[in-house]
């Protein structure tokens, strides 16, 4: 019998097996991303202290586009880029979550970029 595949199961696992090869420090932070049907999340973490030195999301009222499209993407990205500079971090790791590297996630990444990150 054919059973459906758990799609939010693979994908912790698939995040799982990235996280035991990446880890933030304070000199290269993790940037995390996170994205739910409706928002997304970003977070600049220092894994070696346990802290999350910045963040962004849909949420924030820097934000205009308020869902989890590419346009919210851009956005996001554009604005952790400029949290973490204020914060005097250039360099960071990118941690896709276990998401593939398509679409939003690539959009936000990209968007990071340009904006000053180095990953």
């Amino acid at each position: 019998m054919i059973t459906k595949t758990n799609r939010k199961l693979e994908r912790t696992r698939r995040h799982i097996r990235v996280r035991t090869k990446i880890s933030g420090t304070a000199e290269r932070p993790r940037l995390c991303v996170y994205r739910s049907n409706k928002n997304l999340f970003v977070q600049v973490i220092d894994d070696v202290k346990g802290t999350t030195l910045c963040q962004a999301s849909t949420l924030d009222k820097e934000v205009k586009t308020k869902h989890a499209n590419k346009e919210a993407a851009k956005e996001v990205g554009a604005l952790i880029a400029k949290r973490a500079l204020e914060k005097n971090i250039k360099s960071v790791v990118y941690d896709r979550g276990g998401y593939i590297y398509h679409g939003v996630i690539k959009e936000l990444a990209e968007a990071a970029r340009e904006a000053g990150l180095e990953f």
